[in-house]
């Protein structure tokens, strides 16, 4: 387990667990998932809390509970294939959705912790892990629910919402929609505010390779309609697996892969201001920052890139890169429809060697990032996606390799089960934890909170280097 430990905190006791059915049933059916969705069945956790109110004296837990299984209920018969399970297609061993009604999984809890016992709720805690509900998965997914969640009673009044989905069932956007409808449809101190502004799209369409409509690039495909990002991840396997040395954290050597396993890793959140964005934005641009058009996203990942990789001491000479989920709803031909609730994201890549990234400027890293995001085509979709049709692997841990995926377009604090936003909603530790999360801060609205897997060595050195001109 990764970060900081528990600290002793008073257990967590289930008072309840149920099943909870679509109010009204489907037809049994087989949504087919495509490539994109297929990436990580496993189950991605949020928790959301919700600080003591004087709103919420006369409520009781089983009040509350009552509201949310109503409310899920509701959701779960338009959102149906979060009722189902995922099946494998014997025929050519592919998981897929089977929409069977078979429900979500809803659970009560209670603990005497006090929410300000926990500190800081941006940073990451184990403790946090008992507030969400982990159905045992012994390796058969068409046993596993594919949204559980666990409202959970704090002894100072507040509570937290733990909620977990399957990552083929959704991505970001698509979970932030399904969410937003269960609390639109519970009732807690609100009325409810009946159904979305549009009907979620479940089938996946034209992101199906076997989809007709899609077009079989050529092998030989001009590198503009290459899977550049996979090309680039192949290329980091391969440097890693020739023996070269990459510093003093890892070191490479007898054809094997570095050991740096996930529960190594300590969880660290930072806190950038929007003055903080602005000071950087000023410092790397001068008196062209007004003028040089340029994202927090992309000045914040330059930054990023630059200083991690300096931080875990990748020799100069070897390849890294910078890969980010894009949204491709807009990019597909013909364009994904509105509320389309599938995996709608491809990586980008940038690489440079970590002599040319650190010798860089911000403004040439930004450019790389730009012409990275420009790549991403109709054509560059239907090649990552073809590229992905082949057997899946485990994607270690590589120093070379930054990740970063953007939920600033996805203000999770603001989904109101209860009456006003979260104090604050973390993301519990994923199957990928080295990947920096880029998040709003809920209490500055220009301000991004970045949550990234490290090392506990390499730890300080990043804090120093990222954290250098933001002050």
């Amino acid at each position: 387990m990764a970060t900081q430990h528990d600290e002793n905190y008073p257990t967590v006791r289930v008072t309840k667990t149920v099943s909870v059915l679509p109010k009204s049933l489907n037809p049994t059916q087989t949504v087919h998932l495509s490539n994109l969705d297929r990436q990580c069945p496993l189950l991605m956790y949020v928790v959301f809390f919700y600080k003591s109110s004087a709103a919420y004296q006369n409520l009781s837990l089983d009040s509350i509970f009552s509201c949310l299984k109503s409310g899920l209920e509701e959701t779960l018969s338009i959102w149906y294939p979060a009722a189902g399970r995922l099946s494998l297609n014997p025929s050519d061993g592919k998981l897929n959705l089977w929409c069977s009604n078979d429900g979500a999984v809803l659970v009560e809890a209670v603990t005497s912790a006090k929410i300000i016992e926990l500190g800081d709720l941006s940073q990451y805690n184990e403790f946090f892990e008992h507030l969400a509900y982990k159905p045992d998965f012994h390796g058969n997914f068409s046993e596993m629910p594919l949204v559980v969640a666990q409202v959970t009673e704090f002894g100072c009044g507040g509570y937290s919402i733990g909620i977990g989905s399957s990552h083929s069932l959704f991505d970001g956007p698509a979970t932030y929609d399904f969410l937003h409808a269960w609390a639109s449809n519970s009732a807690i101190l609100k009325q409810k505010r009946g159904t979305e502004l549009y009907k979620p799209v479940h089938e996946r369409g034209v992101l199906l390779v076997e989809n007709p409509g899609i077009t079989k690039l050529p092998e030989s495909g001009s590198s503009a309609t290459r899977a550049v990002a996979i090309d680039h991840l192949y290329q980091l396997i391969k440097q890693a697996m020739s023996g070269q040395t990459c510093g003093p954290d890892t070191k490479f050597g007898s054809g094997k892969l570095p050991d740096v396993g996930n529960s190594n890793l300590v969880l660290k959140t930072f806190h950038l201001s929007g003055a903080m964005i602005e000071s950087l934005k000023s410092k790397v641009f001068g008196e062209r920052s007004g003028s040089f058009s340029c994202s927090s996203f992309e000045l914040l990942a330059a930054h990023l890139w630059k200083a991690r990789t300096k931080a875990l001491g990748v020799m100069k000479g070897s390849k890294v890169c910078l890969q980010f989920a894009v949204d491709i709803r807009k990019k597909t031909v013909p364009p994904l429809p509105e509320g389309f609730s599938g995996n709608a994201y491809v990586l980008a890549s940038a690489a440079l060697t970590a002599e040319e990234l650190e010798a860089g400027s911000h403004e040439d890293i930004v450019d790389k990032i730009k012409e990275a995001k420009r790549s991403i085509s109709n054509d560059y979709v239907i090649a990552y996606n073809q590229a992905l049709d082949g057997p899946q692997g485990t994607l270690l841990p590589l120093n070379e390799l930054t990740l970063v995926s953007d939920w600033t377009r996805m203000p999770f604090h603001k989904i109101d089960f209860f009456h006003g936003e979260a104090a604050y909603v973390s993301p519990l530790l994923s199957p990928i934890p080295q990947v920096a999360y880029f998040m709003q801060n809920p209490i500055d609205s220009r301000g991004i909170d970045m949550r990234i897997g490290l090392l506990p060595q390499s730890l300080n050195a990043f804090s120093h280097y990222f954290l250098t001109n933001m002050q």
